[in-house]
């Protein structure tokens, strides 16, 4: 779950217009080198790796049912 994002009013503003938002559920789809790819809302997201440093997240459990 996203907590806060520490970035400028441009990067907030392009990541809130994304879905990025705090309280928003996120997964990580693919984390391996290069941008990071994670699921919100339904959406999948390619995010640089700069960008990505700027978004602070809490992990939440998980159960695989």
């Amino acid at each position: 779950m996203v907590i806060r994002i520490d970035a400028g009013c441009g990067l907030v503003s392009r990541l809130t217009a994304m879905g990025l938002v705090p309280g928003t559920l996120v997964a990580v789809v693919s984390a391996s080198g290069g941008p990071m790819i994670v699921s919100v809302l339904g959406s999948r997201l390619m995010l640089g790796r700069g960008m990505a440093a700027k978004v602070f997240v809490r992990e939440l459990g998980y159960s695989a049912g």
